[in-house]
């Protein structure tokens, strides 16, 4: 029967990238890929424009690591580390392939360029209105292999938003990851795994909640954004912890620790503060909020790259980089000089409203190339993928409304893997929500 179901799913594989191969082409034919100084009615966001070192200096932040002996409270207190491996051998939600998901959910895949992989989350997590997925990351971060461990993995960050309660409620703001096991490609599982921090010296944790809006995995550390102007939030993901008592409390209950149902935790280590106080949106806002977060492993030393949530899509929009620590007892954190950390690249750029940002410098080229995903206005159209430099940027014109609305639906933060070649990211949308990949090469060669 086992040697059967690995037939069966192997059948099902062949005729998902038979299908969207055959999508591939069809779209190609409705598809007209020119560069935005062809295309009419571009609203490019233009060229990217070197932030002055002024600004620059707005970007610094500070680090602060929580204590060894507090975590080392809380994992001997909550029976030792599980790790990803453990997290992912107890996955309990199948994630359907892209045959199985909805017609409104493959209407949110790009009309250009084409998903070669794309699946869609299980019924409830699809229908929910109150979670919303916002960013990715993947082992592809992780190592250099790709792999953690022999795993092939996909990290992918939601937050509670009920924004129809008249009062908030016990899970707003609460921060989740699925961790999916993507080993076998045809059928991906996963497992929710909650966002805390410890106190109290380590014998007890809370919940953190923030929005994930970015979200990176490197070596083996998580970095996602901090909600309120905080700035950063570093994880270890070799302190992913099992809580033994399943009730709606979070930390310590009585002899045991509960996390409001969830059967995994992921306690924070340390977070990145911005130096200049507590960010802000819209006009007065000297020092940014975070928004997106992607790696770069095409700089020396790889870096953070940083899209800031602006507040208006009229306003231009600050990207930049930090480079990450070489010395060998830092592993996953920031370059810091004192504990201070710099950004060692910084521009603005006119394309507001970012969801994505992501930064990649092609072999033997002099310059990064860089990757901004944005919106539509109203947020119910598909939305734009740009490559910008320093001259200027473009994108795919779709030939049936000469728009650059070409991209996902309502797409999060973006994740480059240079083992495969893919871009991953996801859409946020109530019973719109895919996870899904396209081949940078694909990018690239949409812009003529």
């Amino acid at each position: 029967m086992k040697q059967r179901g690995r037939h069966r799913r192997r059948r099902r594989g062949q005729a998902l990238r038979a299908t969207l191969a055959g999508t591939a082409l069809a779209l190609t034919a409705a598809a007209t890929l020119i560069s935005t100084s062809q295309a009419t009615g571009t609203n490019s966001p233009g060229a990217l424009t070197p932030l002055r070192s002024g600004s620059v200096a707005q970007l610094r932040l500070h680090e602060n690591l929580t204590s060894r002996e507090s975590l080392d409270t809380l994992s001997g207190n909550m029976g030792g580390n599980v790790g990803v491996e453990g997290v992912l051998r107890d996955a309990d939600h199948s994630m359907r392939a892209t045959a199985d998901c909805t017609a409104d959910e493959r209407a949110a895949l790009p009309v250009e360029p084409t998903a070669t992989r794309a699946y869609c989350w299980d019924d409830a997590d699809a229908r929910t209105s109150r979670w919303r997925p916002r960013s990715v990351t993947t082992s592809g971060d992780a190592e250099d292999s790709g792999a953690w461990g022999t795993r092939q993995v996909i990290l992918a960050g939601w937050t509670h938003r009920d924004g129809r309660a008249a009062a908030p409620g016990r899970d707003e703001g609460l921060a989740r990851i699925a961790f999916v096991d993507a080993t076998d490609p045809d059928a991906p599982r996963y497992r929710w795994v909650l966002l805390v921090a410890p106190r109290a010296g380590g014998k007890d944790f809370t919940a953190l909640r923030t929005g994930l809006d970015g979200m990176v995995w490197y070596r083996d550390k998580l970095i996602v954004t901090a909600e309120h102007g905080e700035g950063l939030l570093v994880f270890d993901l070799h302190r992913l912890l099992r809580a033994d008592v399943d009730s709606g409390a979070v930390g310590r209950v009585g002899h045991g620790y509960s996390a409001a149902g969830y059967r995994y935790v992921l306690p924070a280590v340390g977070s990145y503060d911005l130096e200049g106080g507590p960010c802000a949106r819209g006009r007065d806002r000297a020092v940014p909020c975070f928004g997106s977060l992607s790696l770069d492993r095409t700089t020396a030393p790889d870096s953070l790259v940083a899209a800031e949530a602006a507040g208006g899509r009229t306003e231009r929009t600050r990207v930049w980089r930090y480079g990450f620590s070489t010395a060998a007892y830092r592993t996953g954190l920031l370059a810091d000089a004192q504990g201070h950390v710099d950004a060692v690249e910084a521009y603005t750029t006119k394309g507001s409203g970012i969801s994505g940002a992501l930064s990649y410098r092609p072999e033997g080229a002099r310059d990064a190339r860089w990757y901004i995903a944005r919106p539509s206005d109203g947020g119910d159209r598909h939305g734009s993928l740009w490559r910008q430099s320093v001259d200027g940027a473009e994108a795919a014109t779709c030939t049936a409304d000469q728009s650059h609305a070409c991209w996902g639906l309502g797409t999060g933060s973006l994740s480059y893997g240079r083992r495969t070649g893919e871009l991953w990211t996801l859409t946020d949308a109530a019973e719109r929500r895919v996870l899904y990949a396209v081949p940078l090469s694909s990018v690239d060669g949409s812009l003529g």
